[in-house]
C-alpha cells in the first residue's frame, strides 16, 4: 500500500519506499519479487512498444510542419528528440524507489511517490486526457486512411478529377468493432506481437511516403523550398504565418513524446534489478530511430512539395500513382493505428480494472477468468467479464466521440501541446530532483529548472497555435 500523503516531498518518498515489497521473497517461480506474474519483456519488446506509440501517422504531416518553419525546422526536430531522450531517462530513474527498490507500476504512482497527492491528481488529468484523446484521434485517422484507399481506387478508374466522395462514418464504426476484439488482450505486457506488427507497418508506410517524395525530387519535379518556410505575401498574413509556425511546433511536440506510457512499458521488462538501464537503452534506440525517420520523411516530403506541402502526403493525395502502393501504405497506416490504439488505451484499462479489483476483490465478475475452449482444445486465452464489458464500453464511447468530432485532430494537437510540458518535462525533472536530493540554486538545479521553463514557453506557444487552428477548423466545419 502507498504511504499516506505528507507535505514534504522527500518524506513522501521515504514513507512510500519503506512500505515497498522490494525485499519480499516469493516461492512461486511464476511470480516476480513483488508477487505479480513474472514479467517477460526485453529491450526489443520495449523498443517495439515505444516506436508503436511514437511513430504515428503524424510522421506524414512533418513535411507540412517543415513548410511552415522552413529548413530550420530540422533543427527543431533534433532538439525535441534530444530533450525527449534526456527527460525519458530521468523518468526511467523513477521506476524503482532508490532506497528499497520498490516498483512504481504506473506514471501516476511514480508522481505520487515523489511529489505527493496534488501532483498525482494533476498527472492523472494530463495523462489520461492525452491517452483518451489519442484513441479518438487514431480512430479518425484510421478511417481517413481507409477512405483514402477507396478514393485512390476510384481516382485510378475514373480519373483524378472524378467526384469520389466517401463517408468516413462506416469506417470509424468498423474500426471500433475491431478494437473491441483486440482490446481483450489483458495487458500491455502481452502486446509484444501486436506491437511488432505495428512497428513494422509504421516503418512501412513512412518508407513508402519518403520513397515517393524522393522519386519526385530526383525526377526534377520538386517544388520551391526556403530556409524560413512559407513566405508572408498575398496568400498569407504575418499573423497566419506565426500561428502556423506554432501549430507546426505543436505537431512536432506530439510526434516526440511517449512519456505518458513510459513507466507502464518499463513495468513489462524482466525482473533483473537493471530495468532502469534496459529502459535507458530502449530510449536511446527508439528516440534515435524515430528522430532519424522523422528527418528523412520531413526532408523528402518538403523537398518534393515545397511550401505547398500537404497535411498528409498519402491521404492528402500528394501522390496518385502508383495507386496500389498508395493503397498498401494506407493499409499499413490502419494496421499500425490498431496497435497504437491499444498501446495508449492499456494504461486507461489497467487503471480502472485495478481500482475495481481493490473495491470488489471477491467478485467473480471482476476477478474470474473463463478459459476459451472449442471442443477439447484450449486456446490459452480467457475472458474476464469486467474486461469484456468495460473495455467494450470504452471503445464504443471513443467511437461515438470520433463520429461526433470529425475535426478532433485539431483538438488532439492542442492536447499534445498542453500535455507535453507536464508529462515529458515538468514531472520527470522534479521527480529526479527529489530522488537525487538536488539542492536549490545549485548549478544542476538551475540547469534542470531552466530546461523546465523554456519547454513551458514552447508548449504555451504551441497551444496558442493549436487553439487558433481548432477555431479555424470549427469555422470551416460549420460552413461546410
Amino acid at each position: 500500500m502507498m504511504a499516506s500523503e505528507v507535505d514534504d516531498n522527500r518524506g513522501i518518498q521515504n514513507e512510500v519506499c519503506e512500505s515497498g515489497l522490494g525485499s519480499h521473497k516469493v516461492a512461486d517461480a511464476d511470480l516476480d519479487d513483488d508477487g505479480r506474474p513474472r514479467r517477460t519483456g526485453s529491450l526489443w519488446t520495449a523498443c517495439a512498444l515505444v516506436i508503436t506509440a511514437v511513430i504515428g501517422a503524424g510522421v506524414l504531416s512533418l513535411a507540412w510542419s517543415l513548410a511552415q518553419l522552413g529548413w530550420v525546422g530540422l533543427l527543431v526536430l533534433i532538439i525535441f528528440g534530444i530533450i525527449t531522450f534526456y527527460t525519458s531517462n530521468l523518468l526511467a530513474e523513477c521506476y524503482r524507489c532508490p532506497v528499497t527498490g520498490k516498483r512504481n507500476y504506473t506514471y501516476m504512482q511514480a508522481v505520487k511517490a515523489n511529489l505527493g497527492g496534488k501532483m498525482y491528481m494533476a498527472c492523472g488529468l494530463a495523462q489520461y486526457s492525452l491517452l483518451i484523446g489519442l484513441a479518438i484521434g487514431y480512430t479518425i485517422t484510421a478511417a481517413i486512411s481507409m477512405v483514402a484507399i477507396q478514393k485512390s481506387n476510384c481516382f485510378h478508374k475514373r480519373g483524378h478529377e472524378a467526384p469520389c466522395e466517401v463517408s468516413h462514418k462506416p469506417y470509424m464504426i468498423g474500426m471500433g468493432l475491431f478494437e473491441i476484439v483486440v482490446s481483450q488482450i489483458p495487458d500491455i505486457g502481452e502486446m509484444w506481437g501486436l506491437s511488432v506488427i505495428a512497428t513494422v507497418t509504421s516503418f512501412g508506410y513512412a518508407s513508402i511516403g519518403a520513397a515517393l517524395a524522393f522519386s519526385t525530387v530526383i525526377s526534377g519535379h520538386g517544388k520551391r523550398t526556403s530556409v524560413t518556410g512559407v513566405e508572408v505575401g498575398p496568400g498569407i498574413t504575418a499573423a497566419q504565418k506565426m500561428w502556423r509556425m506554432f501549430r507546426a511546433i505543436g505537431d512536432m511536440l506530439l510526434c516526440s513524446s511517449y512519456s505518458a506510457i513510459l513507466i507502464e512499458i518499463q513495468d513489462t521488462l524482466k525482473s533483473s534489478g537493471s530495468e532502469i538501464q534496459v529502459m535507458k537503452k530502449a530510449n536511446m534506440i527508439s528516440v534515435s530511430t524515430t528522430t532519424l525517420f522523422y528527418l528523412i520523411c520531413a526532408c523528402f516530403g518538403y523537398a518534393a512539395f515545397g511550401n505547398n506541402a500537404h497535411g498528409n502526403m498519402l491521404t492528402g493525395f500528394g501522390f496518385y500513382e502508383p495507386f496500389w502502393l498508395i493503397d498498401l501504405a494506407n493499409t499499413f497506416i490502419v494496421m499500425h493505428l490498431v496497435g497504437a490504439y491499444q498501446v495508449v488505451s492499456q494504461p486507461v484499462f489497467g487503471a480502472v480494472e485495478s481500482q475495481m479489483r481493490r473495491w470488489w476483490p471477491r467478485s467473480k465478475f471482476v476477478t474470474a477468468e473463463y478459459p476459451i475452449r472449442i471442443g477439447k482444445k484450449n486456446f490459452n486465452m480467457s475472458i474476464n467479464l469486467l474486461r469484456l464489458t468495460w473495455r467494450s464500453m470504452f471503445v464504443v464511447i471513443i467511437t461515438l466521440l470520433a463520429l461526433a468530432l470529425p475535426y478532433f485532430n485539431e483538438v488532439l494537437a492542442l492536447l499534445g501541446a498542453i500535455s507535453f510540458w507536464p508529462l515529458t518535462v515538468y514531472f520527470p525533472v522534479n521527480m529526479y530532483i527529489v530522488q537525487k536530493k538536488i539542492s536549490r540554486w545549485t548549478i544542476r538545479w538551475f540547469g534542470l529548472q531552466s530546461l523546465n521553463f523554456v519547454c513551458l514557453l514552447v508548449a504555451l506557444a504551441a497551444a496558442c497555435g493549436s487553439i487558433e487552428g481548432f477555431a479555424e477548423a470549427l469555422h470551416i466545419f460549420k460552413h461546410s
